[in-house]
């Protein structure tokens, strides 16, 4: 069955709610696509001048190339594409994926991307969509410069805002399969309307981690890929595991129970989207509330107030928000982790609220298996605070060895459902 471009457009809506994507490669089992690379977008505030942390880069008319990592290889692959939050269309002229040969740069041809066997596509506010099958060799734990060239009046309305990742922007045109990184004079540190990169991997699956900035991997090393979630790609490597990818949808400054203004629609109303969407996810781990526990505290501020709402929130406020999370997973044939809420040097009444949390995670044997990472990462003399190596300096983030701490935490039987 073949689709237009105009008719690609004009079914989004369908597609997004029904799951469905483009034609699968000839010849290719129908459900053999398994997400290998994925991030989380939020809405970029609205504001006639707003602070410099959400200052999108100018895009129009430019090439925006980013850079990602799959954790599982393959020779057949297609990428998703989101103008969620967006109010006008996204309009792509062309598209392309590369081998990365680092910075801008790239090592090989690069491979063009079509939609419906067309290089543009224009994503209705709102809509998502699967790009054609193409054809590239896909290698785990390597670099991959995605560029799409954008239209003349294209702005970014929403992004997955702390990347931890140097991506680009070029001078004026199409650059796509230009492999030299003179014209991307432009660097910014987020990524924008490519949520997924997949690939054909019969008889494999992905692991989901997502939450806040401690699974975002806020503070980590910036383009050294040292987020837990990477490190637990690492670790499945090691185990010669080629059957698991790893992809992360963690905000940092998301919150279980309530959305905000800069920190993304609350987790558990971006499930369903976020992670049980992705093709071949099998298992999700679930780390989020500490954002739910501090905010509350926080005093209101003038101007753009990330913060808020403040809700009040208690451990069974947070319990029943977690039931309803893993209500949609199992309803969606999907086995949850549950991890525990890492120490944050919190002021008692917050603490206990925690520890309460900690407990009922232990406990509860309403998740399918649990990830203790806060028994992990906490000091042994002070549970209430992180190990000194383990802090990166604010008692609230890891550093890059607290991360690795994380990832050697969860149990691989806890994803696989294997005793």
């Amino acid at each position: 069955m073949k689709f237009s471009l105009s008719s690609v457009v004009a079914g989004t809506a369908l597609l997004v709610s029904l799951g469905a994507s483009l034609p699968a490669h000839a010849g290719q089992p129908p459900n053999s696509w398994v997400t290998s690379w994925a991030t989380a977008l939020q809405s970029i505030p609205q504001l006639a001048d707003p602070p410099p942390l959400y200052r999108a880069p100018e895009i129009a008319g430019r090439t925006v190339r980013q850079i990602v990592y799959p954790t599982l290889g393959g020779r057949i692959v297609r990428i998703r594409v989101s103008n969620e939050y967006g109010r006008e269309p996204l309009v792509i002229e062309a598209m392309g994926i590369a081998p990365s040969a680092g910075g801008a740069a790239t090592s090989a041809a690069t491979a063009p991307v079509t939609f419906g066997g067309r290089p543009g596509v224009s994503v209705p506010p709102g809509g998502e969509l699967d790009s054609d099958p193409v054809e590239i060799d896909l290698r785990a734990g390597a670099p991959y410069s995605i560029s799409s060239y954008v239209g003349r009046e294209q702005r970014m309305a929403a992004w997955h805002r702390v990347a931890s990742q140097t991506n680009f922007v070029s001078q004026p045109g199409d650059h796509v399969a230009d492999p030299s990184p003179t014209a991307f004079s432009q660097r910014f540190t987020q990524y924008a309307w490519v949520t997924g990169l997949a690939v054909d991997a019969s008889n494999a699956s992905t692991v989901a981690a997502i939450g806040d900035s401690i699974t975002d991997g806020m503070r980590s090393s910036l383009n050294q890929n040292r987020r837990w979630p990477d490190a637990l790609a690492r670790r499945f490597a090691r185990e010669q595991r080629q059957d698991l990818a790893v992809i992360d949808l963690g905000i940092s400054g998301n919150r279980l129970l309530s959305d905000s203004p800069c920190y993304g629609t609350a987790l558990e109303r971006r499930f369903a989207r976020d992670a049980l969407r992705h093709p071949g996810v099998k298992t999700v781990v679930l780390l989020i509330g500490i954002n739910d526990i501090n905010f509350q505290a926080m005093p209101a501020r003038a101007g753009l107030d990330c913060d808020t709402p403040h809700t009040r929130v208690d451990a069974e406020d947070l319990i029943a928000g977690y039931r309803r999370v893993i209500a949609q997973a199992h309803a969606g044939g999907v086995r949850i982790v549950g991890a525990t809420l890492t120490p944050a040097s919190l002021p008692p009444d917050r603490e206990a609220i925690r520890e309460a949390v900690n407990k009922w995670i232990r406990t509860s044997r309403a998740f399918d298996d649990v990830a203790d990472f806060d028994a992990a990462l906490r000091d042994p003399a002070d549970p209430g605070r992180l190990r000194r190596e383990y802090d990166s300096g604010d008692h609230i983030h890891p550093s890059d060895t607290g991360y690795a701490a994380m990832a050697e935490a969860v149990p691989l039987t806890a994803l696989t459902g294997s005793k």
